[in-house]
């Protein structure tokens, strides 16, 4: 009864609705003032079409139902990462009775900052059977996505009496940043220097004498180091891993203020490069943590789980450039996730006094003050370098990114 009422609501709001009833009122009026058989014919017809339009809209598309199954290309343990596209696969449970020539299929995908995607296609009821619709979204960027309500649309074969239908299906999923591989980071190597003189004996990480695995023969490794058993079974030259003494905690703080990012691409360009640095941290078995300073004050403590690495990358997806205010309260507000002798990693756009003022706060707290600056897109190389000496000056360190690829390279992990 409910569907017969909202037919009849969403009806009344119809022109071409009006137009059938005021035709077939016509039709009645000719019939009892005019009589004889070409006016009982012609009301005859058009009831006859007046019923099939009644049963199209409500016997039919509005009863339709469908599922919906994303699949993907790659696979990044179960996650989608920015860049990659996604298969979807729509199956449409048509009633058994369809008197409509073709069904118009719309789906619509909507991301979090309002962005949104559509899709259409066509299908043609077949009795009693299924319809399967099959298409790929465009290359995803970082953000949540969810499918809007499914539309079906149709007309009848004389193109007079358009009727819809809508169905939910659910289908929200998450996309993480981009992300790079980073093969080597001279500041987590054995006796770097690049934090200052005062954290190179406690950044030295010797290996113990406990095997933690295999891995691949590399050129200079010691006859001892070899796994005689590993080799003769893969027929390949197979070394001992053995672990390292723990690194200094370390932790990213990636600068969430909108002043501070010129292009919105400098500002994925930032969380790409905190989103890469926790998947290193993740295969060297670094203990790392995430501070977001945005409109409030983010934080994660720094941790080697994989269940904690994930609720950080899964910040990064939500995160957005809307801080504003002063730096250092927001700092001062999470101190306690700032430990003495950690490494601070700032990663952001400044290059003035802020900065330097952000820096000091993080060497005043016993900490290892690291810049990654974050450059815009198009920037010449060695543009405003003045930062580097300032920092030089005050015994800290830093690098400029341009791009998500220069990260391997000028964190020395490969050559340009």
């Amino acid at each position: 009864m409910r569907t017969v009422i909202d037919a009849c609501k969403s009806g009344l709001s119809s022109s071409r609705f009006w137009k059938v009833a005021l035709l077939w009122l016509l039709c009645l009026l000719y019939v009892l003032f005019q009589g004889g058989k070409t006016s009982l014919m012609l009301f005859t017809m058009v009831s006859v079409l007046a019923i099939y339009w009644l049963v199209g809209g409500l016997g039919g598309i509005r009863r339709i139902k469908g599922t919906r199954t994303l699949t993907q290309d790659k696979d990044h343990g179960g996650w989608l990462k920015a860049g990659e596209q996604i298969k979807v696969r729509l199956e449409v449970q048509l009633p058994k009775f369809m008197p409509l020539p073709y069904i118009i299929v719309k789906e619509q995908l909507k991301r979090h900052n309002g962005e949104s995607w559509a899709f259409e296609d066509s299908v043609v009821p077949r009795f009693g059977k299924a319809s399967h619709i099959a298409y790929q979204t465009p290359p995803l960027e970082r953000g949540r996505y969810m499918f809007a309500g499914t539309e079906c649309y149709s007309e009848d074969i004389f193109g007079l009496m358009k009727h819809k239908g809508v169905f939910e299906t659910g289908g929200e999923f998450r996309v993480l940043p981009r992300t790079v591989f980073i093969p080597h980071w001279q500041l987590q190597s054995r006796n770097s220097r690049l934090a200052g003189p005062e954290t190179a004996i406690a950044m030295s990480r010797r290996e113990t004498t406990q095997i933690n695995g295999v891995r691949d023969y590399m050129y200079g490794d010691r006859i001892s180091r070899i796994h005689w058993n590993a080799t003769a079974k893969t027929g390949s030259w197979k070394s001992k891993e053995f672990e390292h003494e723990s690194l200094p905690k370390t932790i990213l703080v990636l600068d969430a203020h909108t002043i501070s990012y010129l292009q919105p691409s400098q500002f994925e360009l930032a969380v790409s490069t905190a989103a890469s640095l926790l998947e290193y941290g993740a295969r060297e078995r670094i203990s790392m943590g995430l501070c977001t300073l945005g409109k409030t004050f983010c934080g994660f403590a720094p941790a080697e789980g994989y269940l904690e690495r994930q609720r950080m990358l899964h910040h990064l997806v939500d995160v957005h450039a809307d801080g504003y205010g002063s730096y250092m309260n927001k700092l001062e507000s999470g101190r306690e996730y700032f430990t003495p002798g950690a490494f601070f990693i700032l990663i952001s756009p400044l290059r003035d006094d802020k900065l330097l003022e952000i820096m000091r706060w993080g060497k005043s707290h016993r900490m290892a003050p690291y810049h990654i600056r974050i450059g815009a897109s198009g920037e010449k190389e060695g543009r405003g370098d003045g930062w580097i000496a300032a920092l030089k000056e005050r015994g800290m360190k830093g690098i400029a990114v341009s791009s998500l690829q220069d990260l391997p390279v000028k964190l020395g992990g490969g050559k340009s």
